[in-house]
């Protein structure tokens, strides 16, 4: 830890951690351009393997954008989606080493990952977007917005809709905005420390 690190006060990890839920129904307030453009550039800044940065975002938010996503969700998910201001769809580019030379300028890792098959490459690609969508996850939280992550939707048919020539497959999606707490269902248990956890 930095000497300059200190832990945040409970206000903060209420917020982001213990406090905060999974909403699925949203209050009529918009989300700002500019605060999805400050959400990716907190999210940005978290680490990757090799410094990859695999997640690519597309911000679904307008009402034609919406519609599309519409039929590609599962049927418990569209009224929240449709509901919410923005929905993320998370995904990540398969071509993602192509941009090695300027994330990582010290070392060839370009060269590294374009000798992976890509099976390979691909793993490394969902596995660091997925860490990069919870890092967004938090990253709205910390700016006071609400999530709601789901699986729930036909990828192929997401990545026909929105991302057909980018290279890039789509992981999961965020609903995004300012959540309704009066209809919050009860908060589940989560396990002990006990129950998942070692020290060895």
């Amino acid at each position: 830890m930095s000497p300059t690190n200190t832990a945040l006060d409970a206000a903060a990890l209420e917020q982001l951690f213990t406090e905060a839920r999974t909403h699925g129904a949203w209050l009529d307030r918009p989300v700002p351009d500019d605060t999805l453009r400050r959400l990716y550039e907190l999210a940005r800044m978290a680490p990757t393997a090799a410094n990859t940065q695999p997640m690519r975002l597309v911000f679904v938010k307008g009402r034609e954008a919406k519609e599309k996503l519409k039929p590609t969700l599962a049927p418990g998910n569209v009224d929240k989606t449709m509901q919410a201001p923005v929905t993320v769809i998370v995904a990540y580019d398969t071509a993602f080493h192509e941009q090695m030379p300027r994330l990582f300028p010290s070392r060839d890792m370009k060269s590294v990952f374009a000798a992976q098959s890509p099976e390979a490459r691909e793993q490394t690609a969902s596995m660091n977007s997925s860490l990069q969508g919870a890092y967004l996850l938090l990253a709205a939280r910390a700016l006071g917005l609400d999530c709601g992550p789901m699986g729930g939707f036909d990828k192929a048919k997401v990545d026909a809709a929105f991302l057909e020539g980018t290279g890039w497959k789509s992981n999961f999606l965020i609903n995004l905005g300012y959540g309704d707490a009066q209809k919050l269902f009860p908060r589940n248990p989560r396990l002990a420390f006990e129950d998942a956890c070692r020290i060895d």
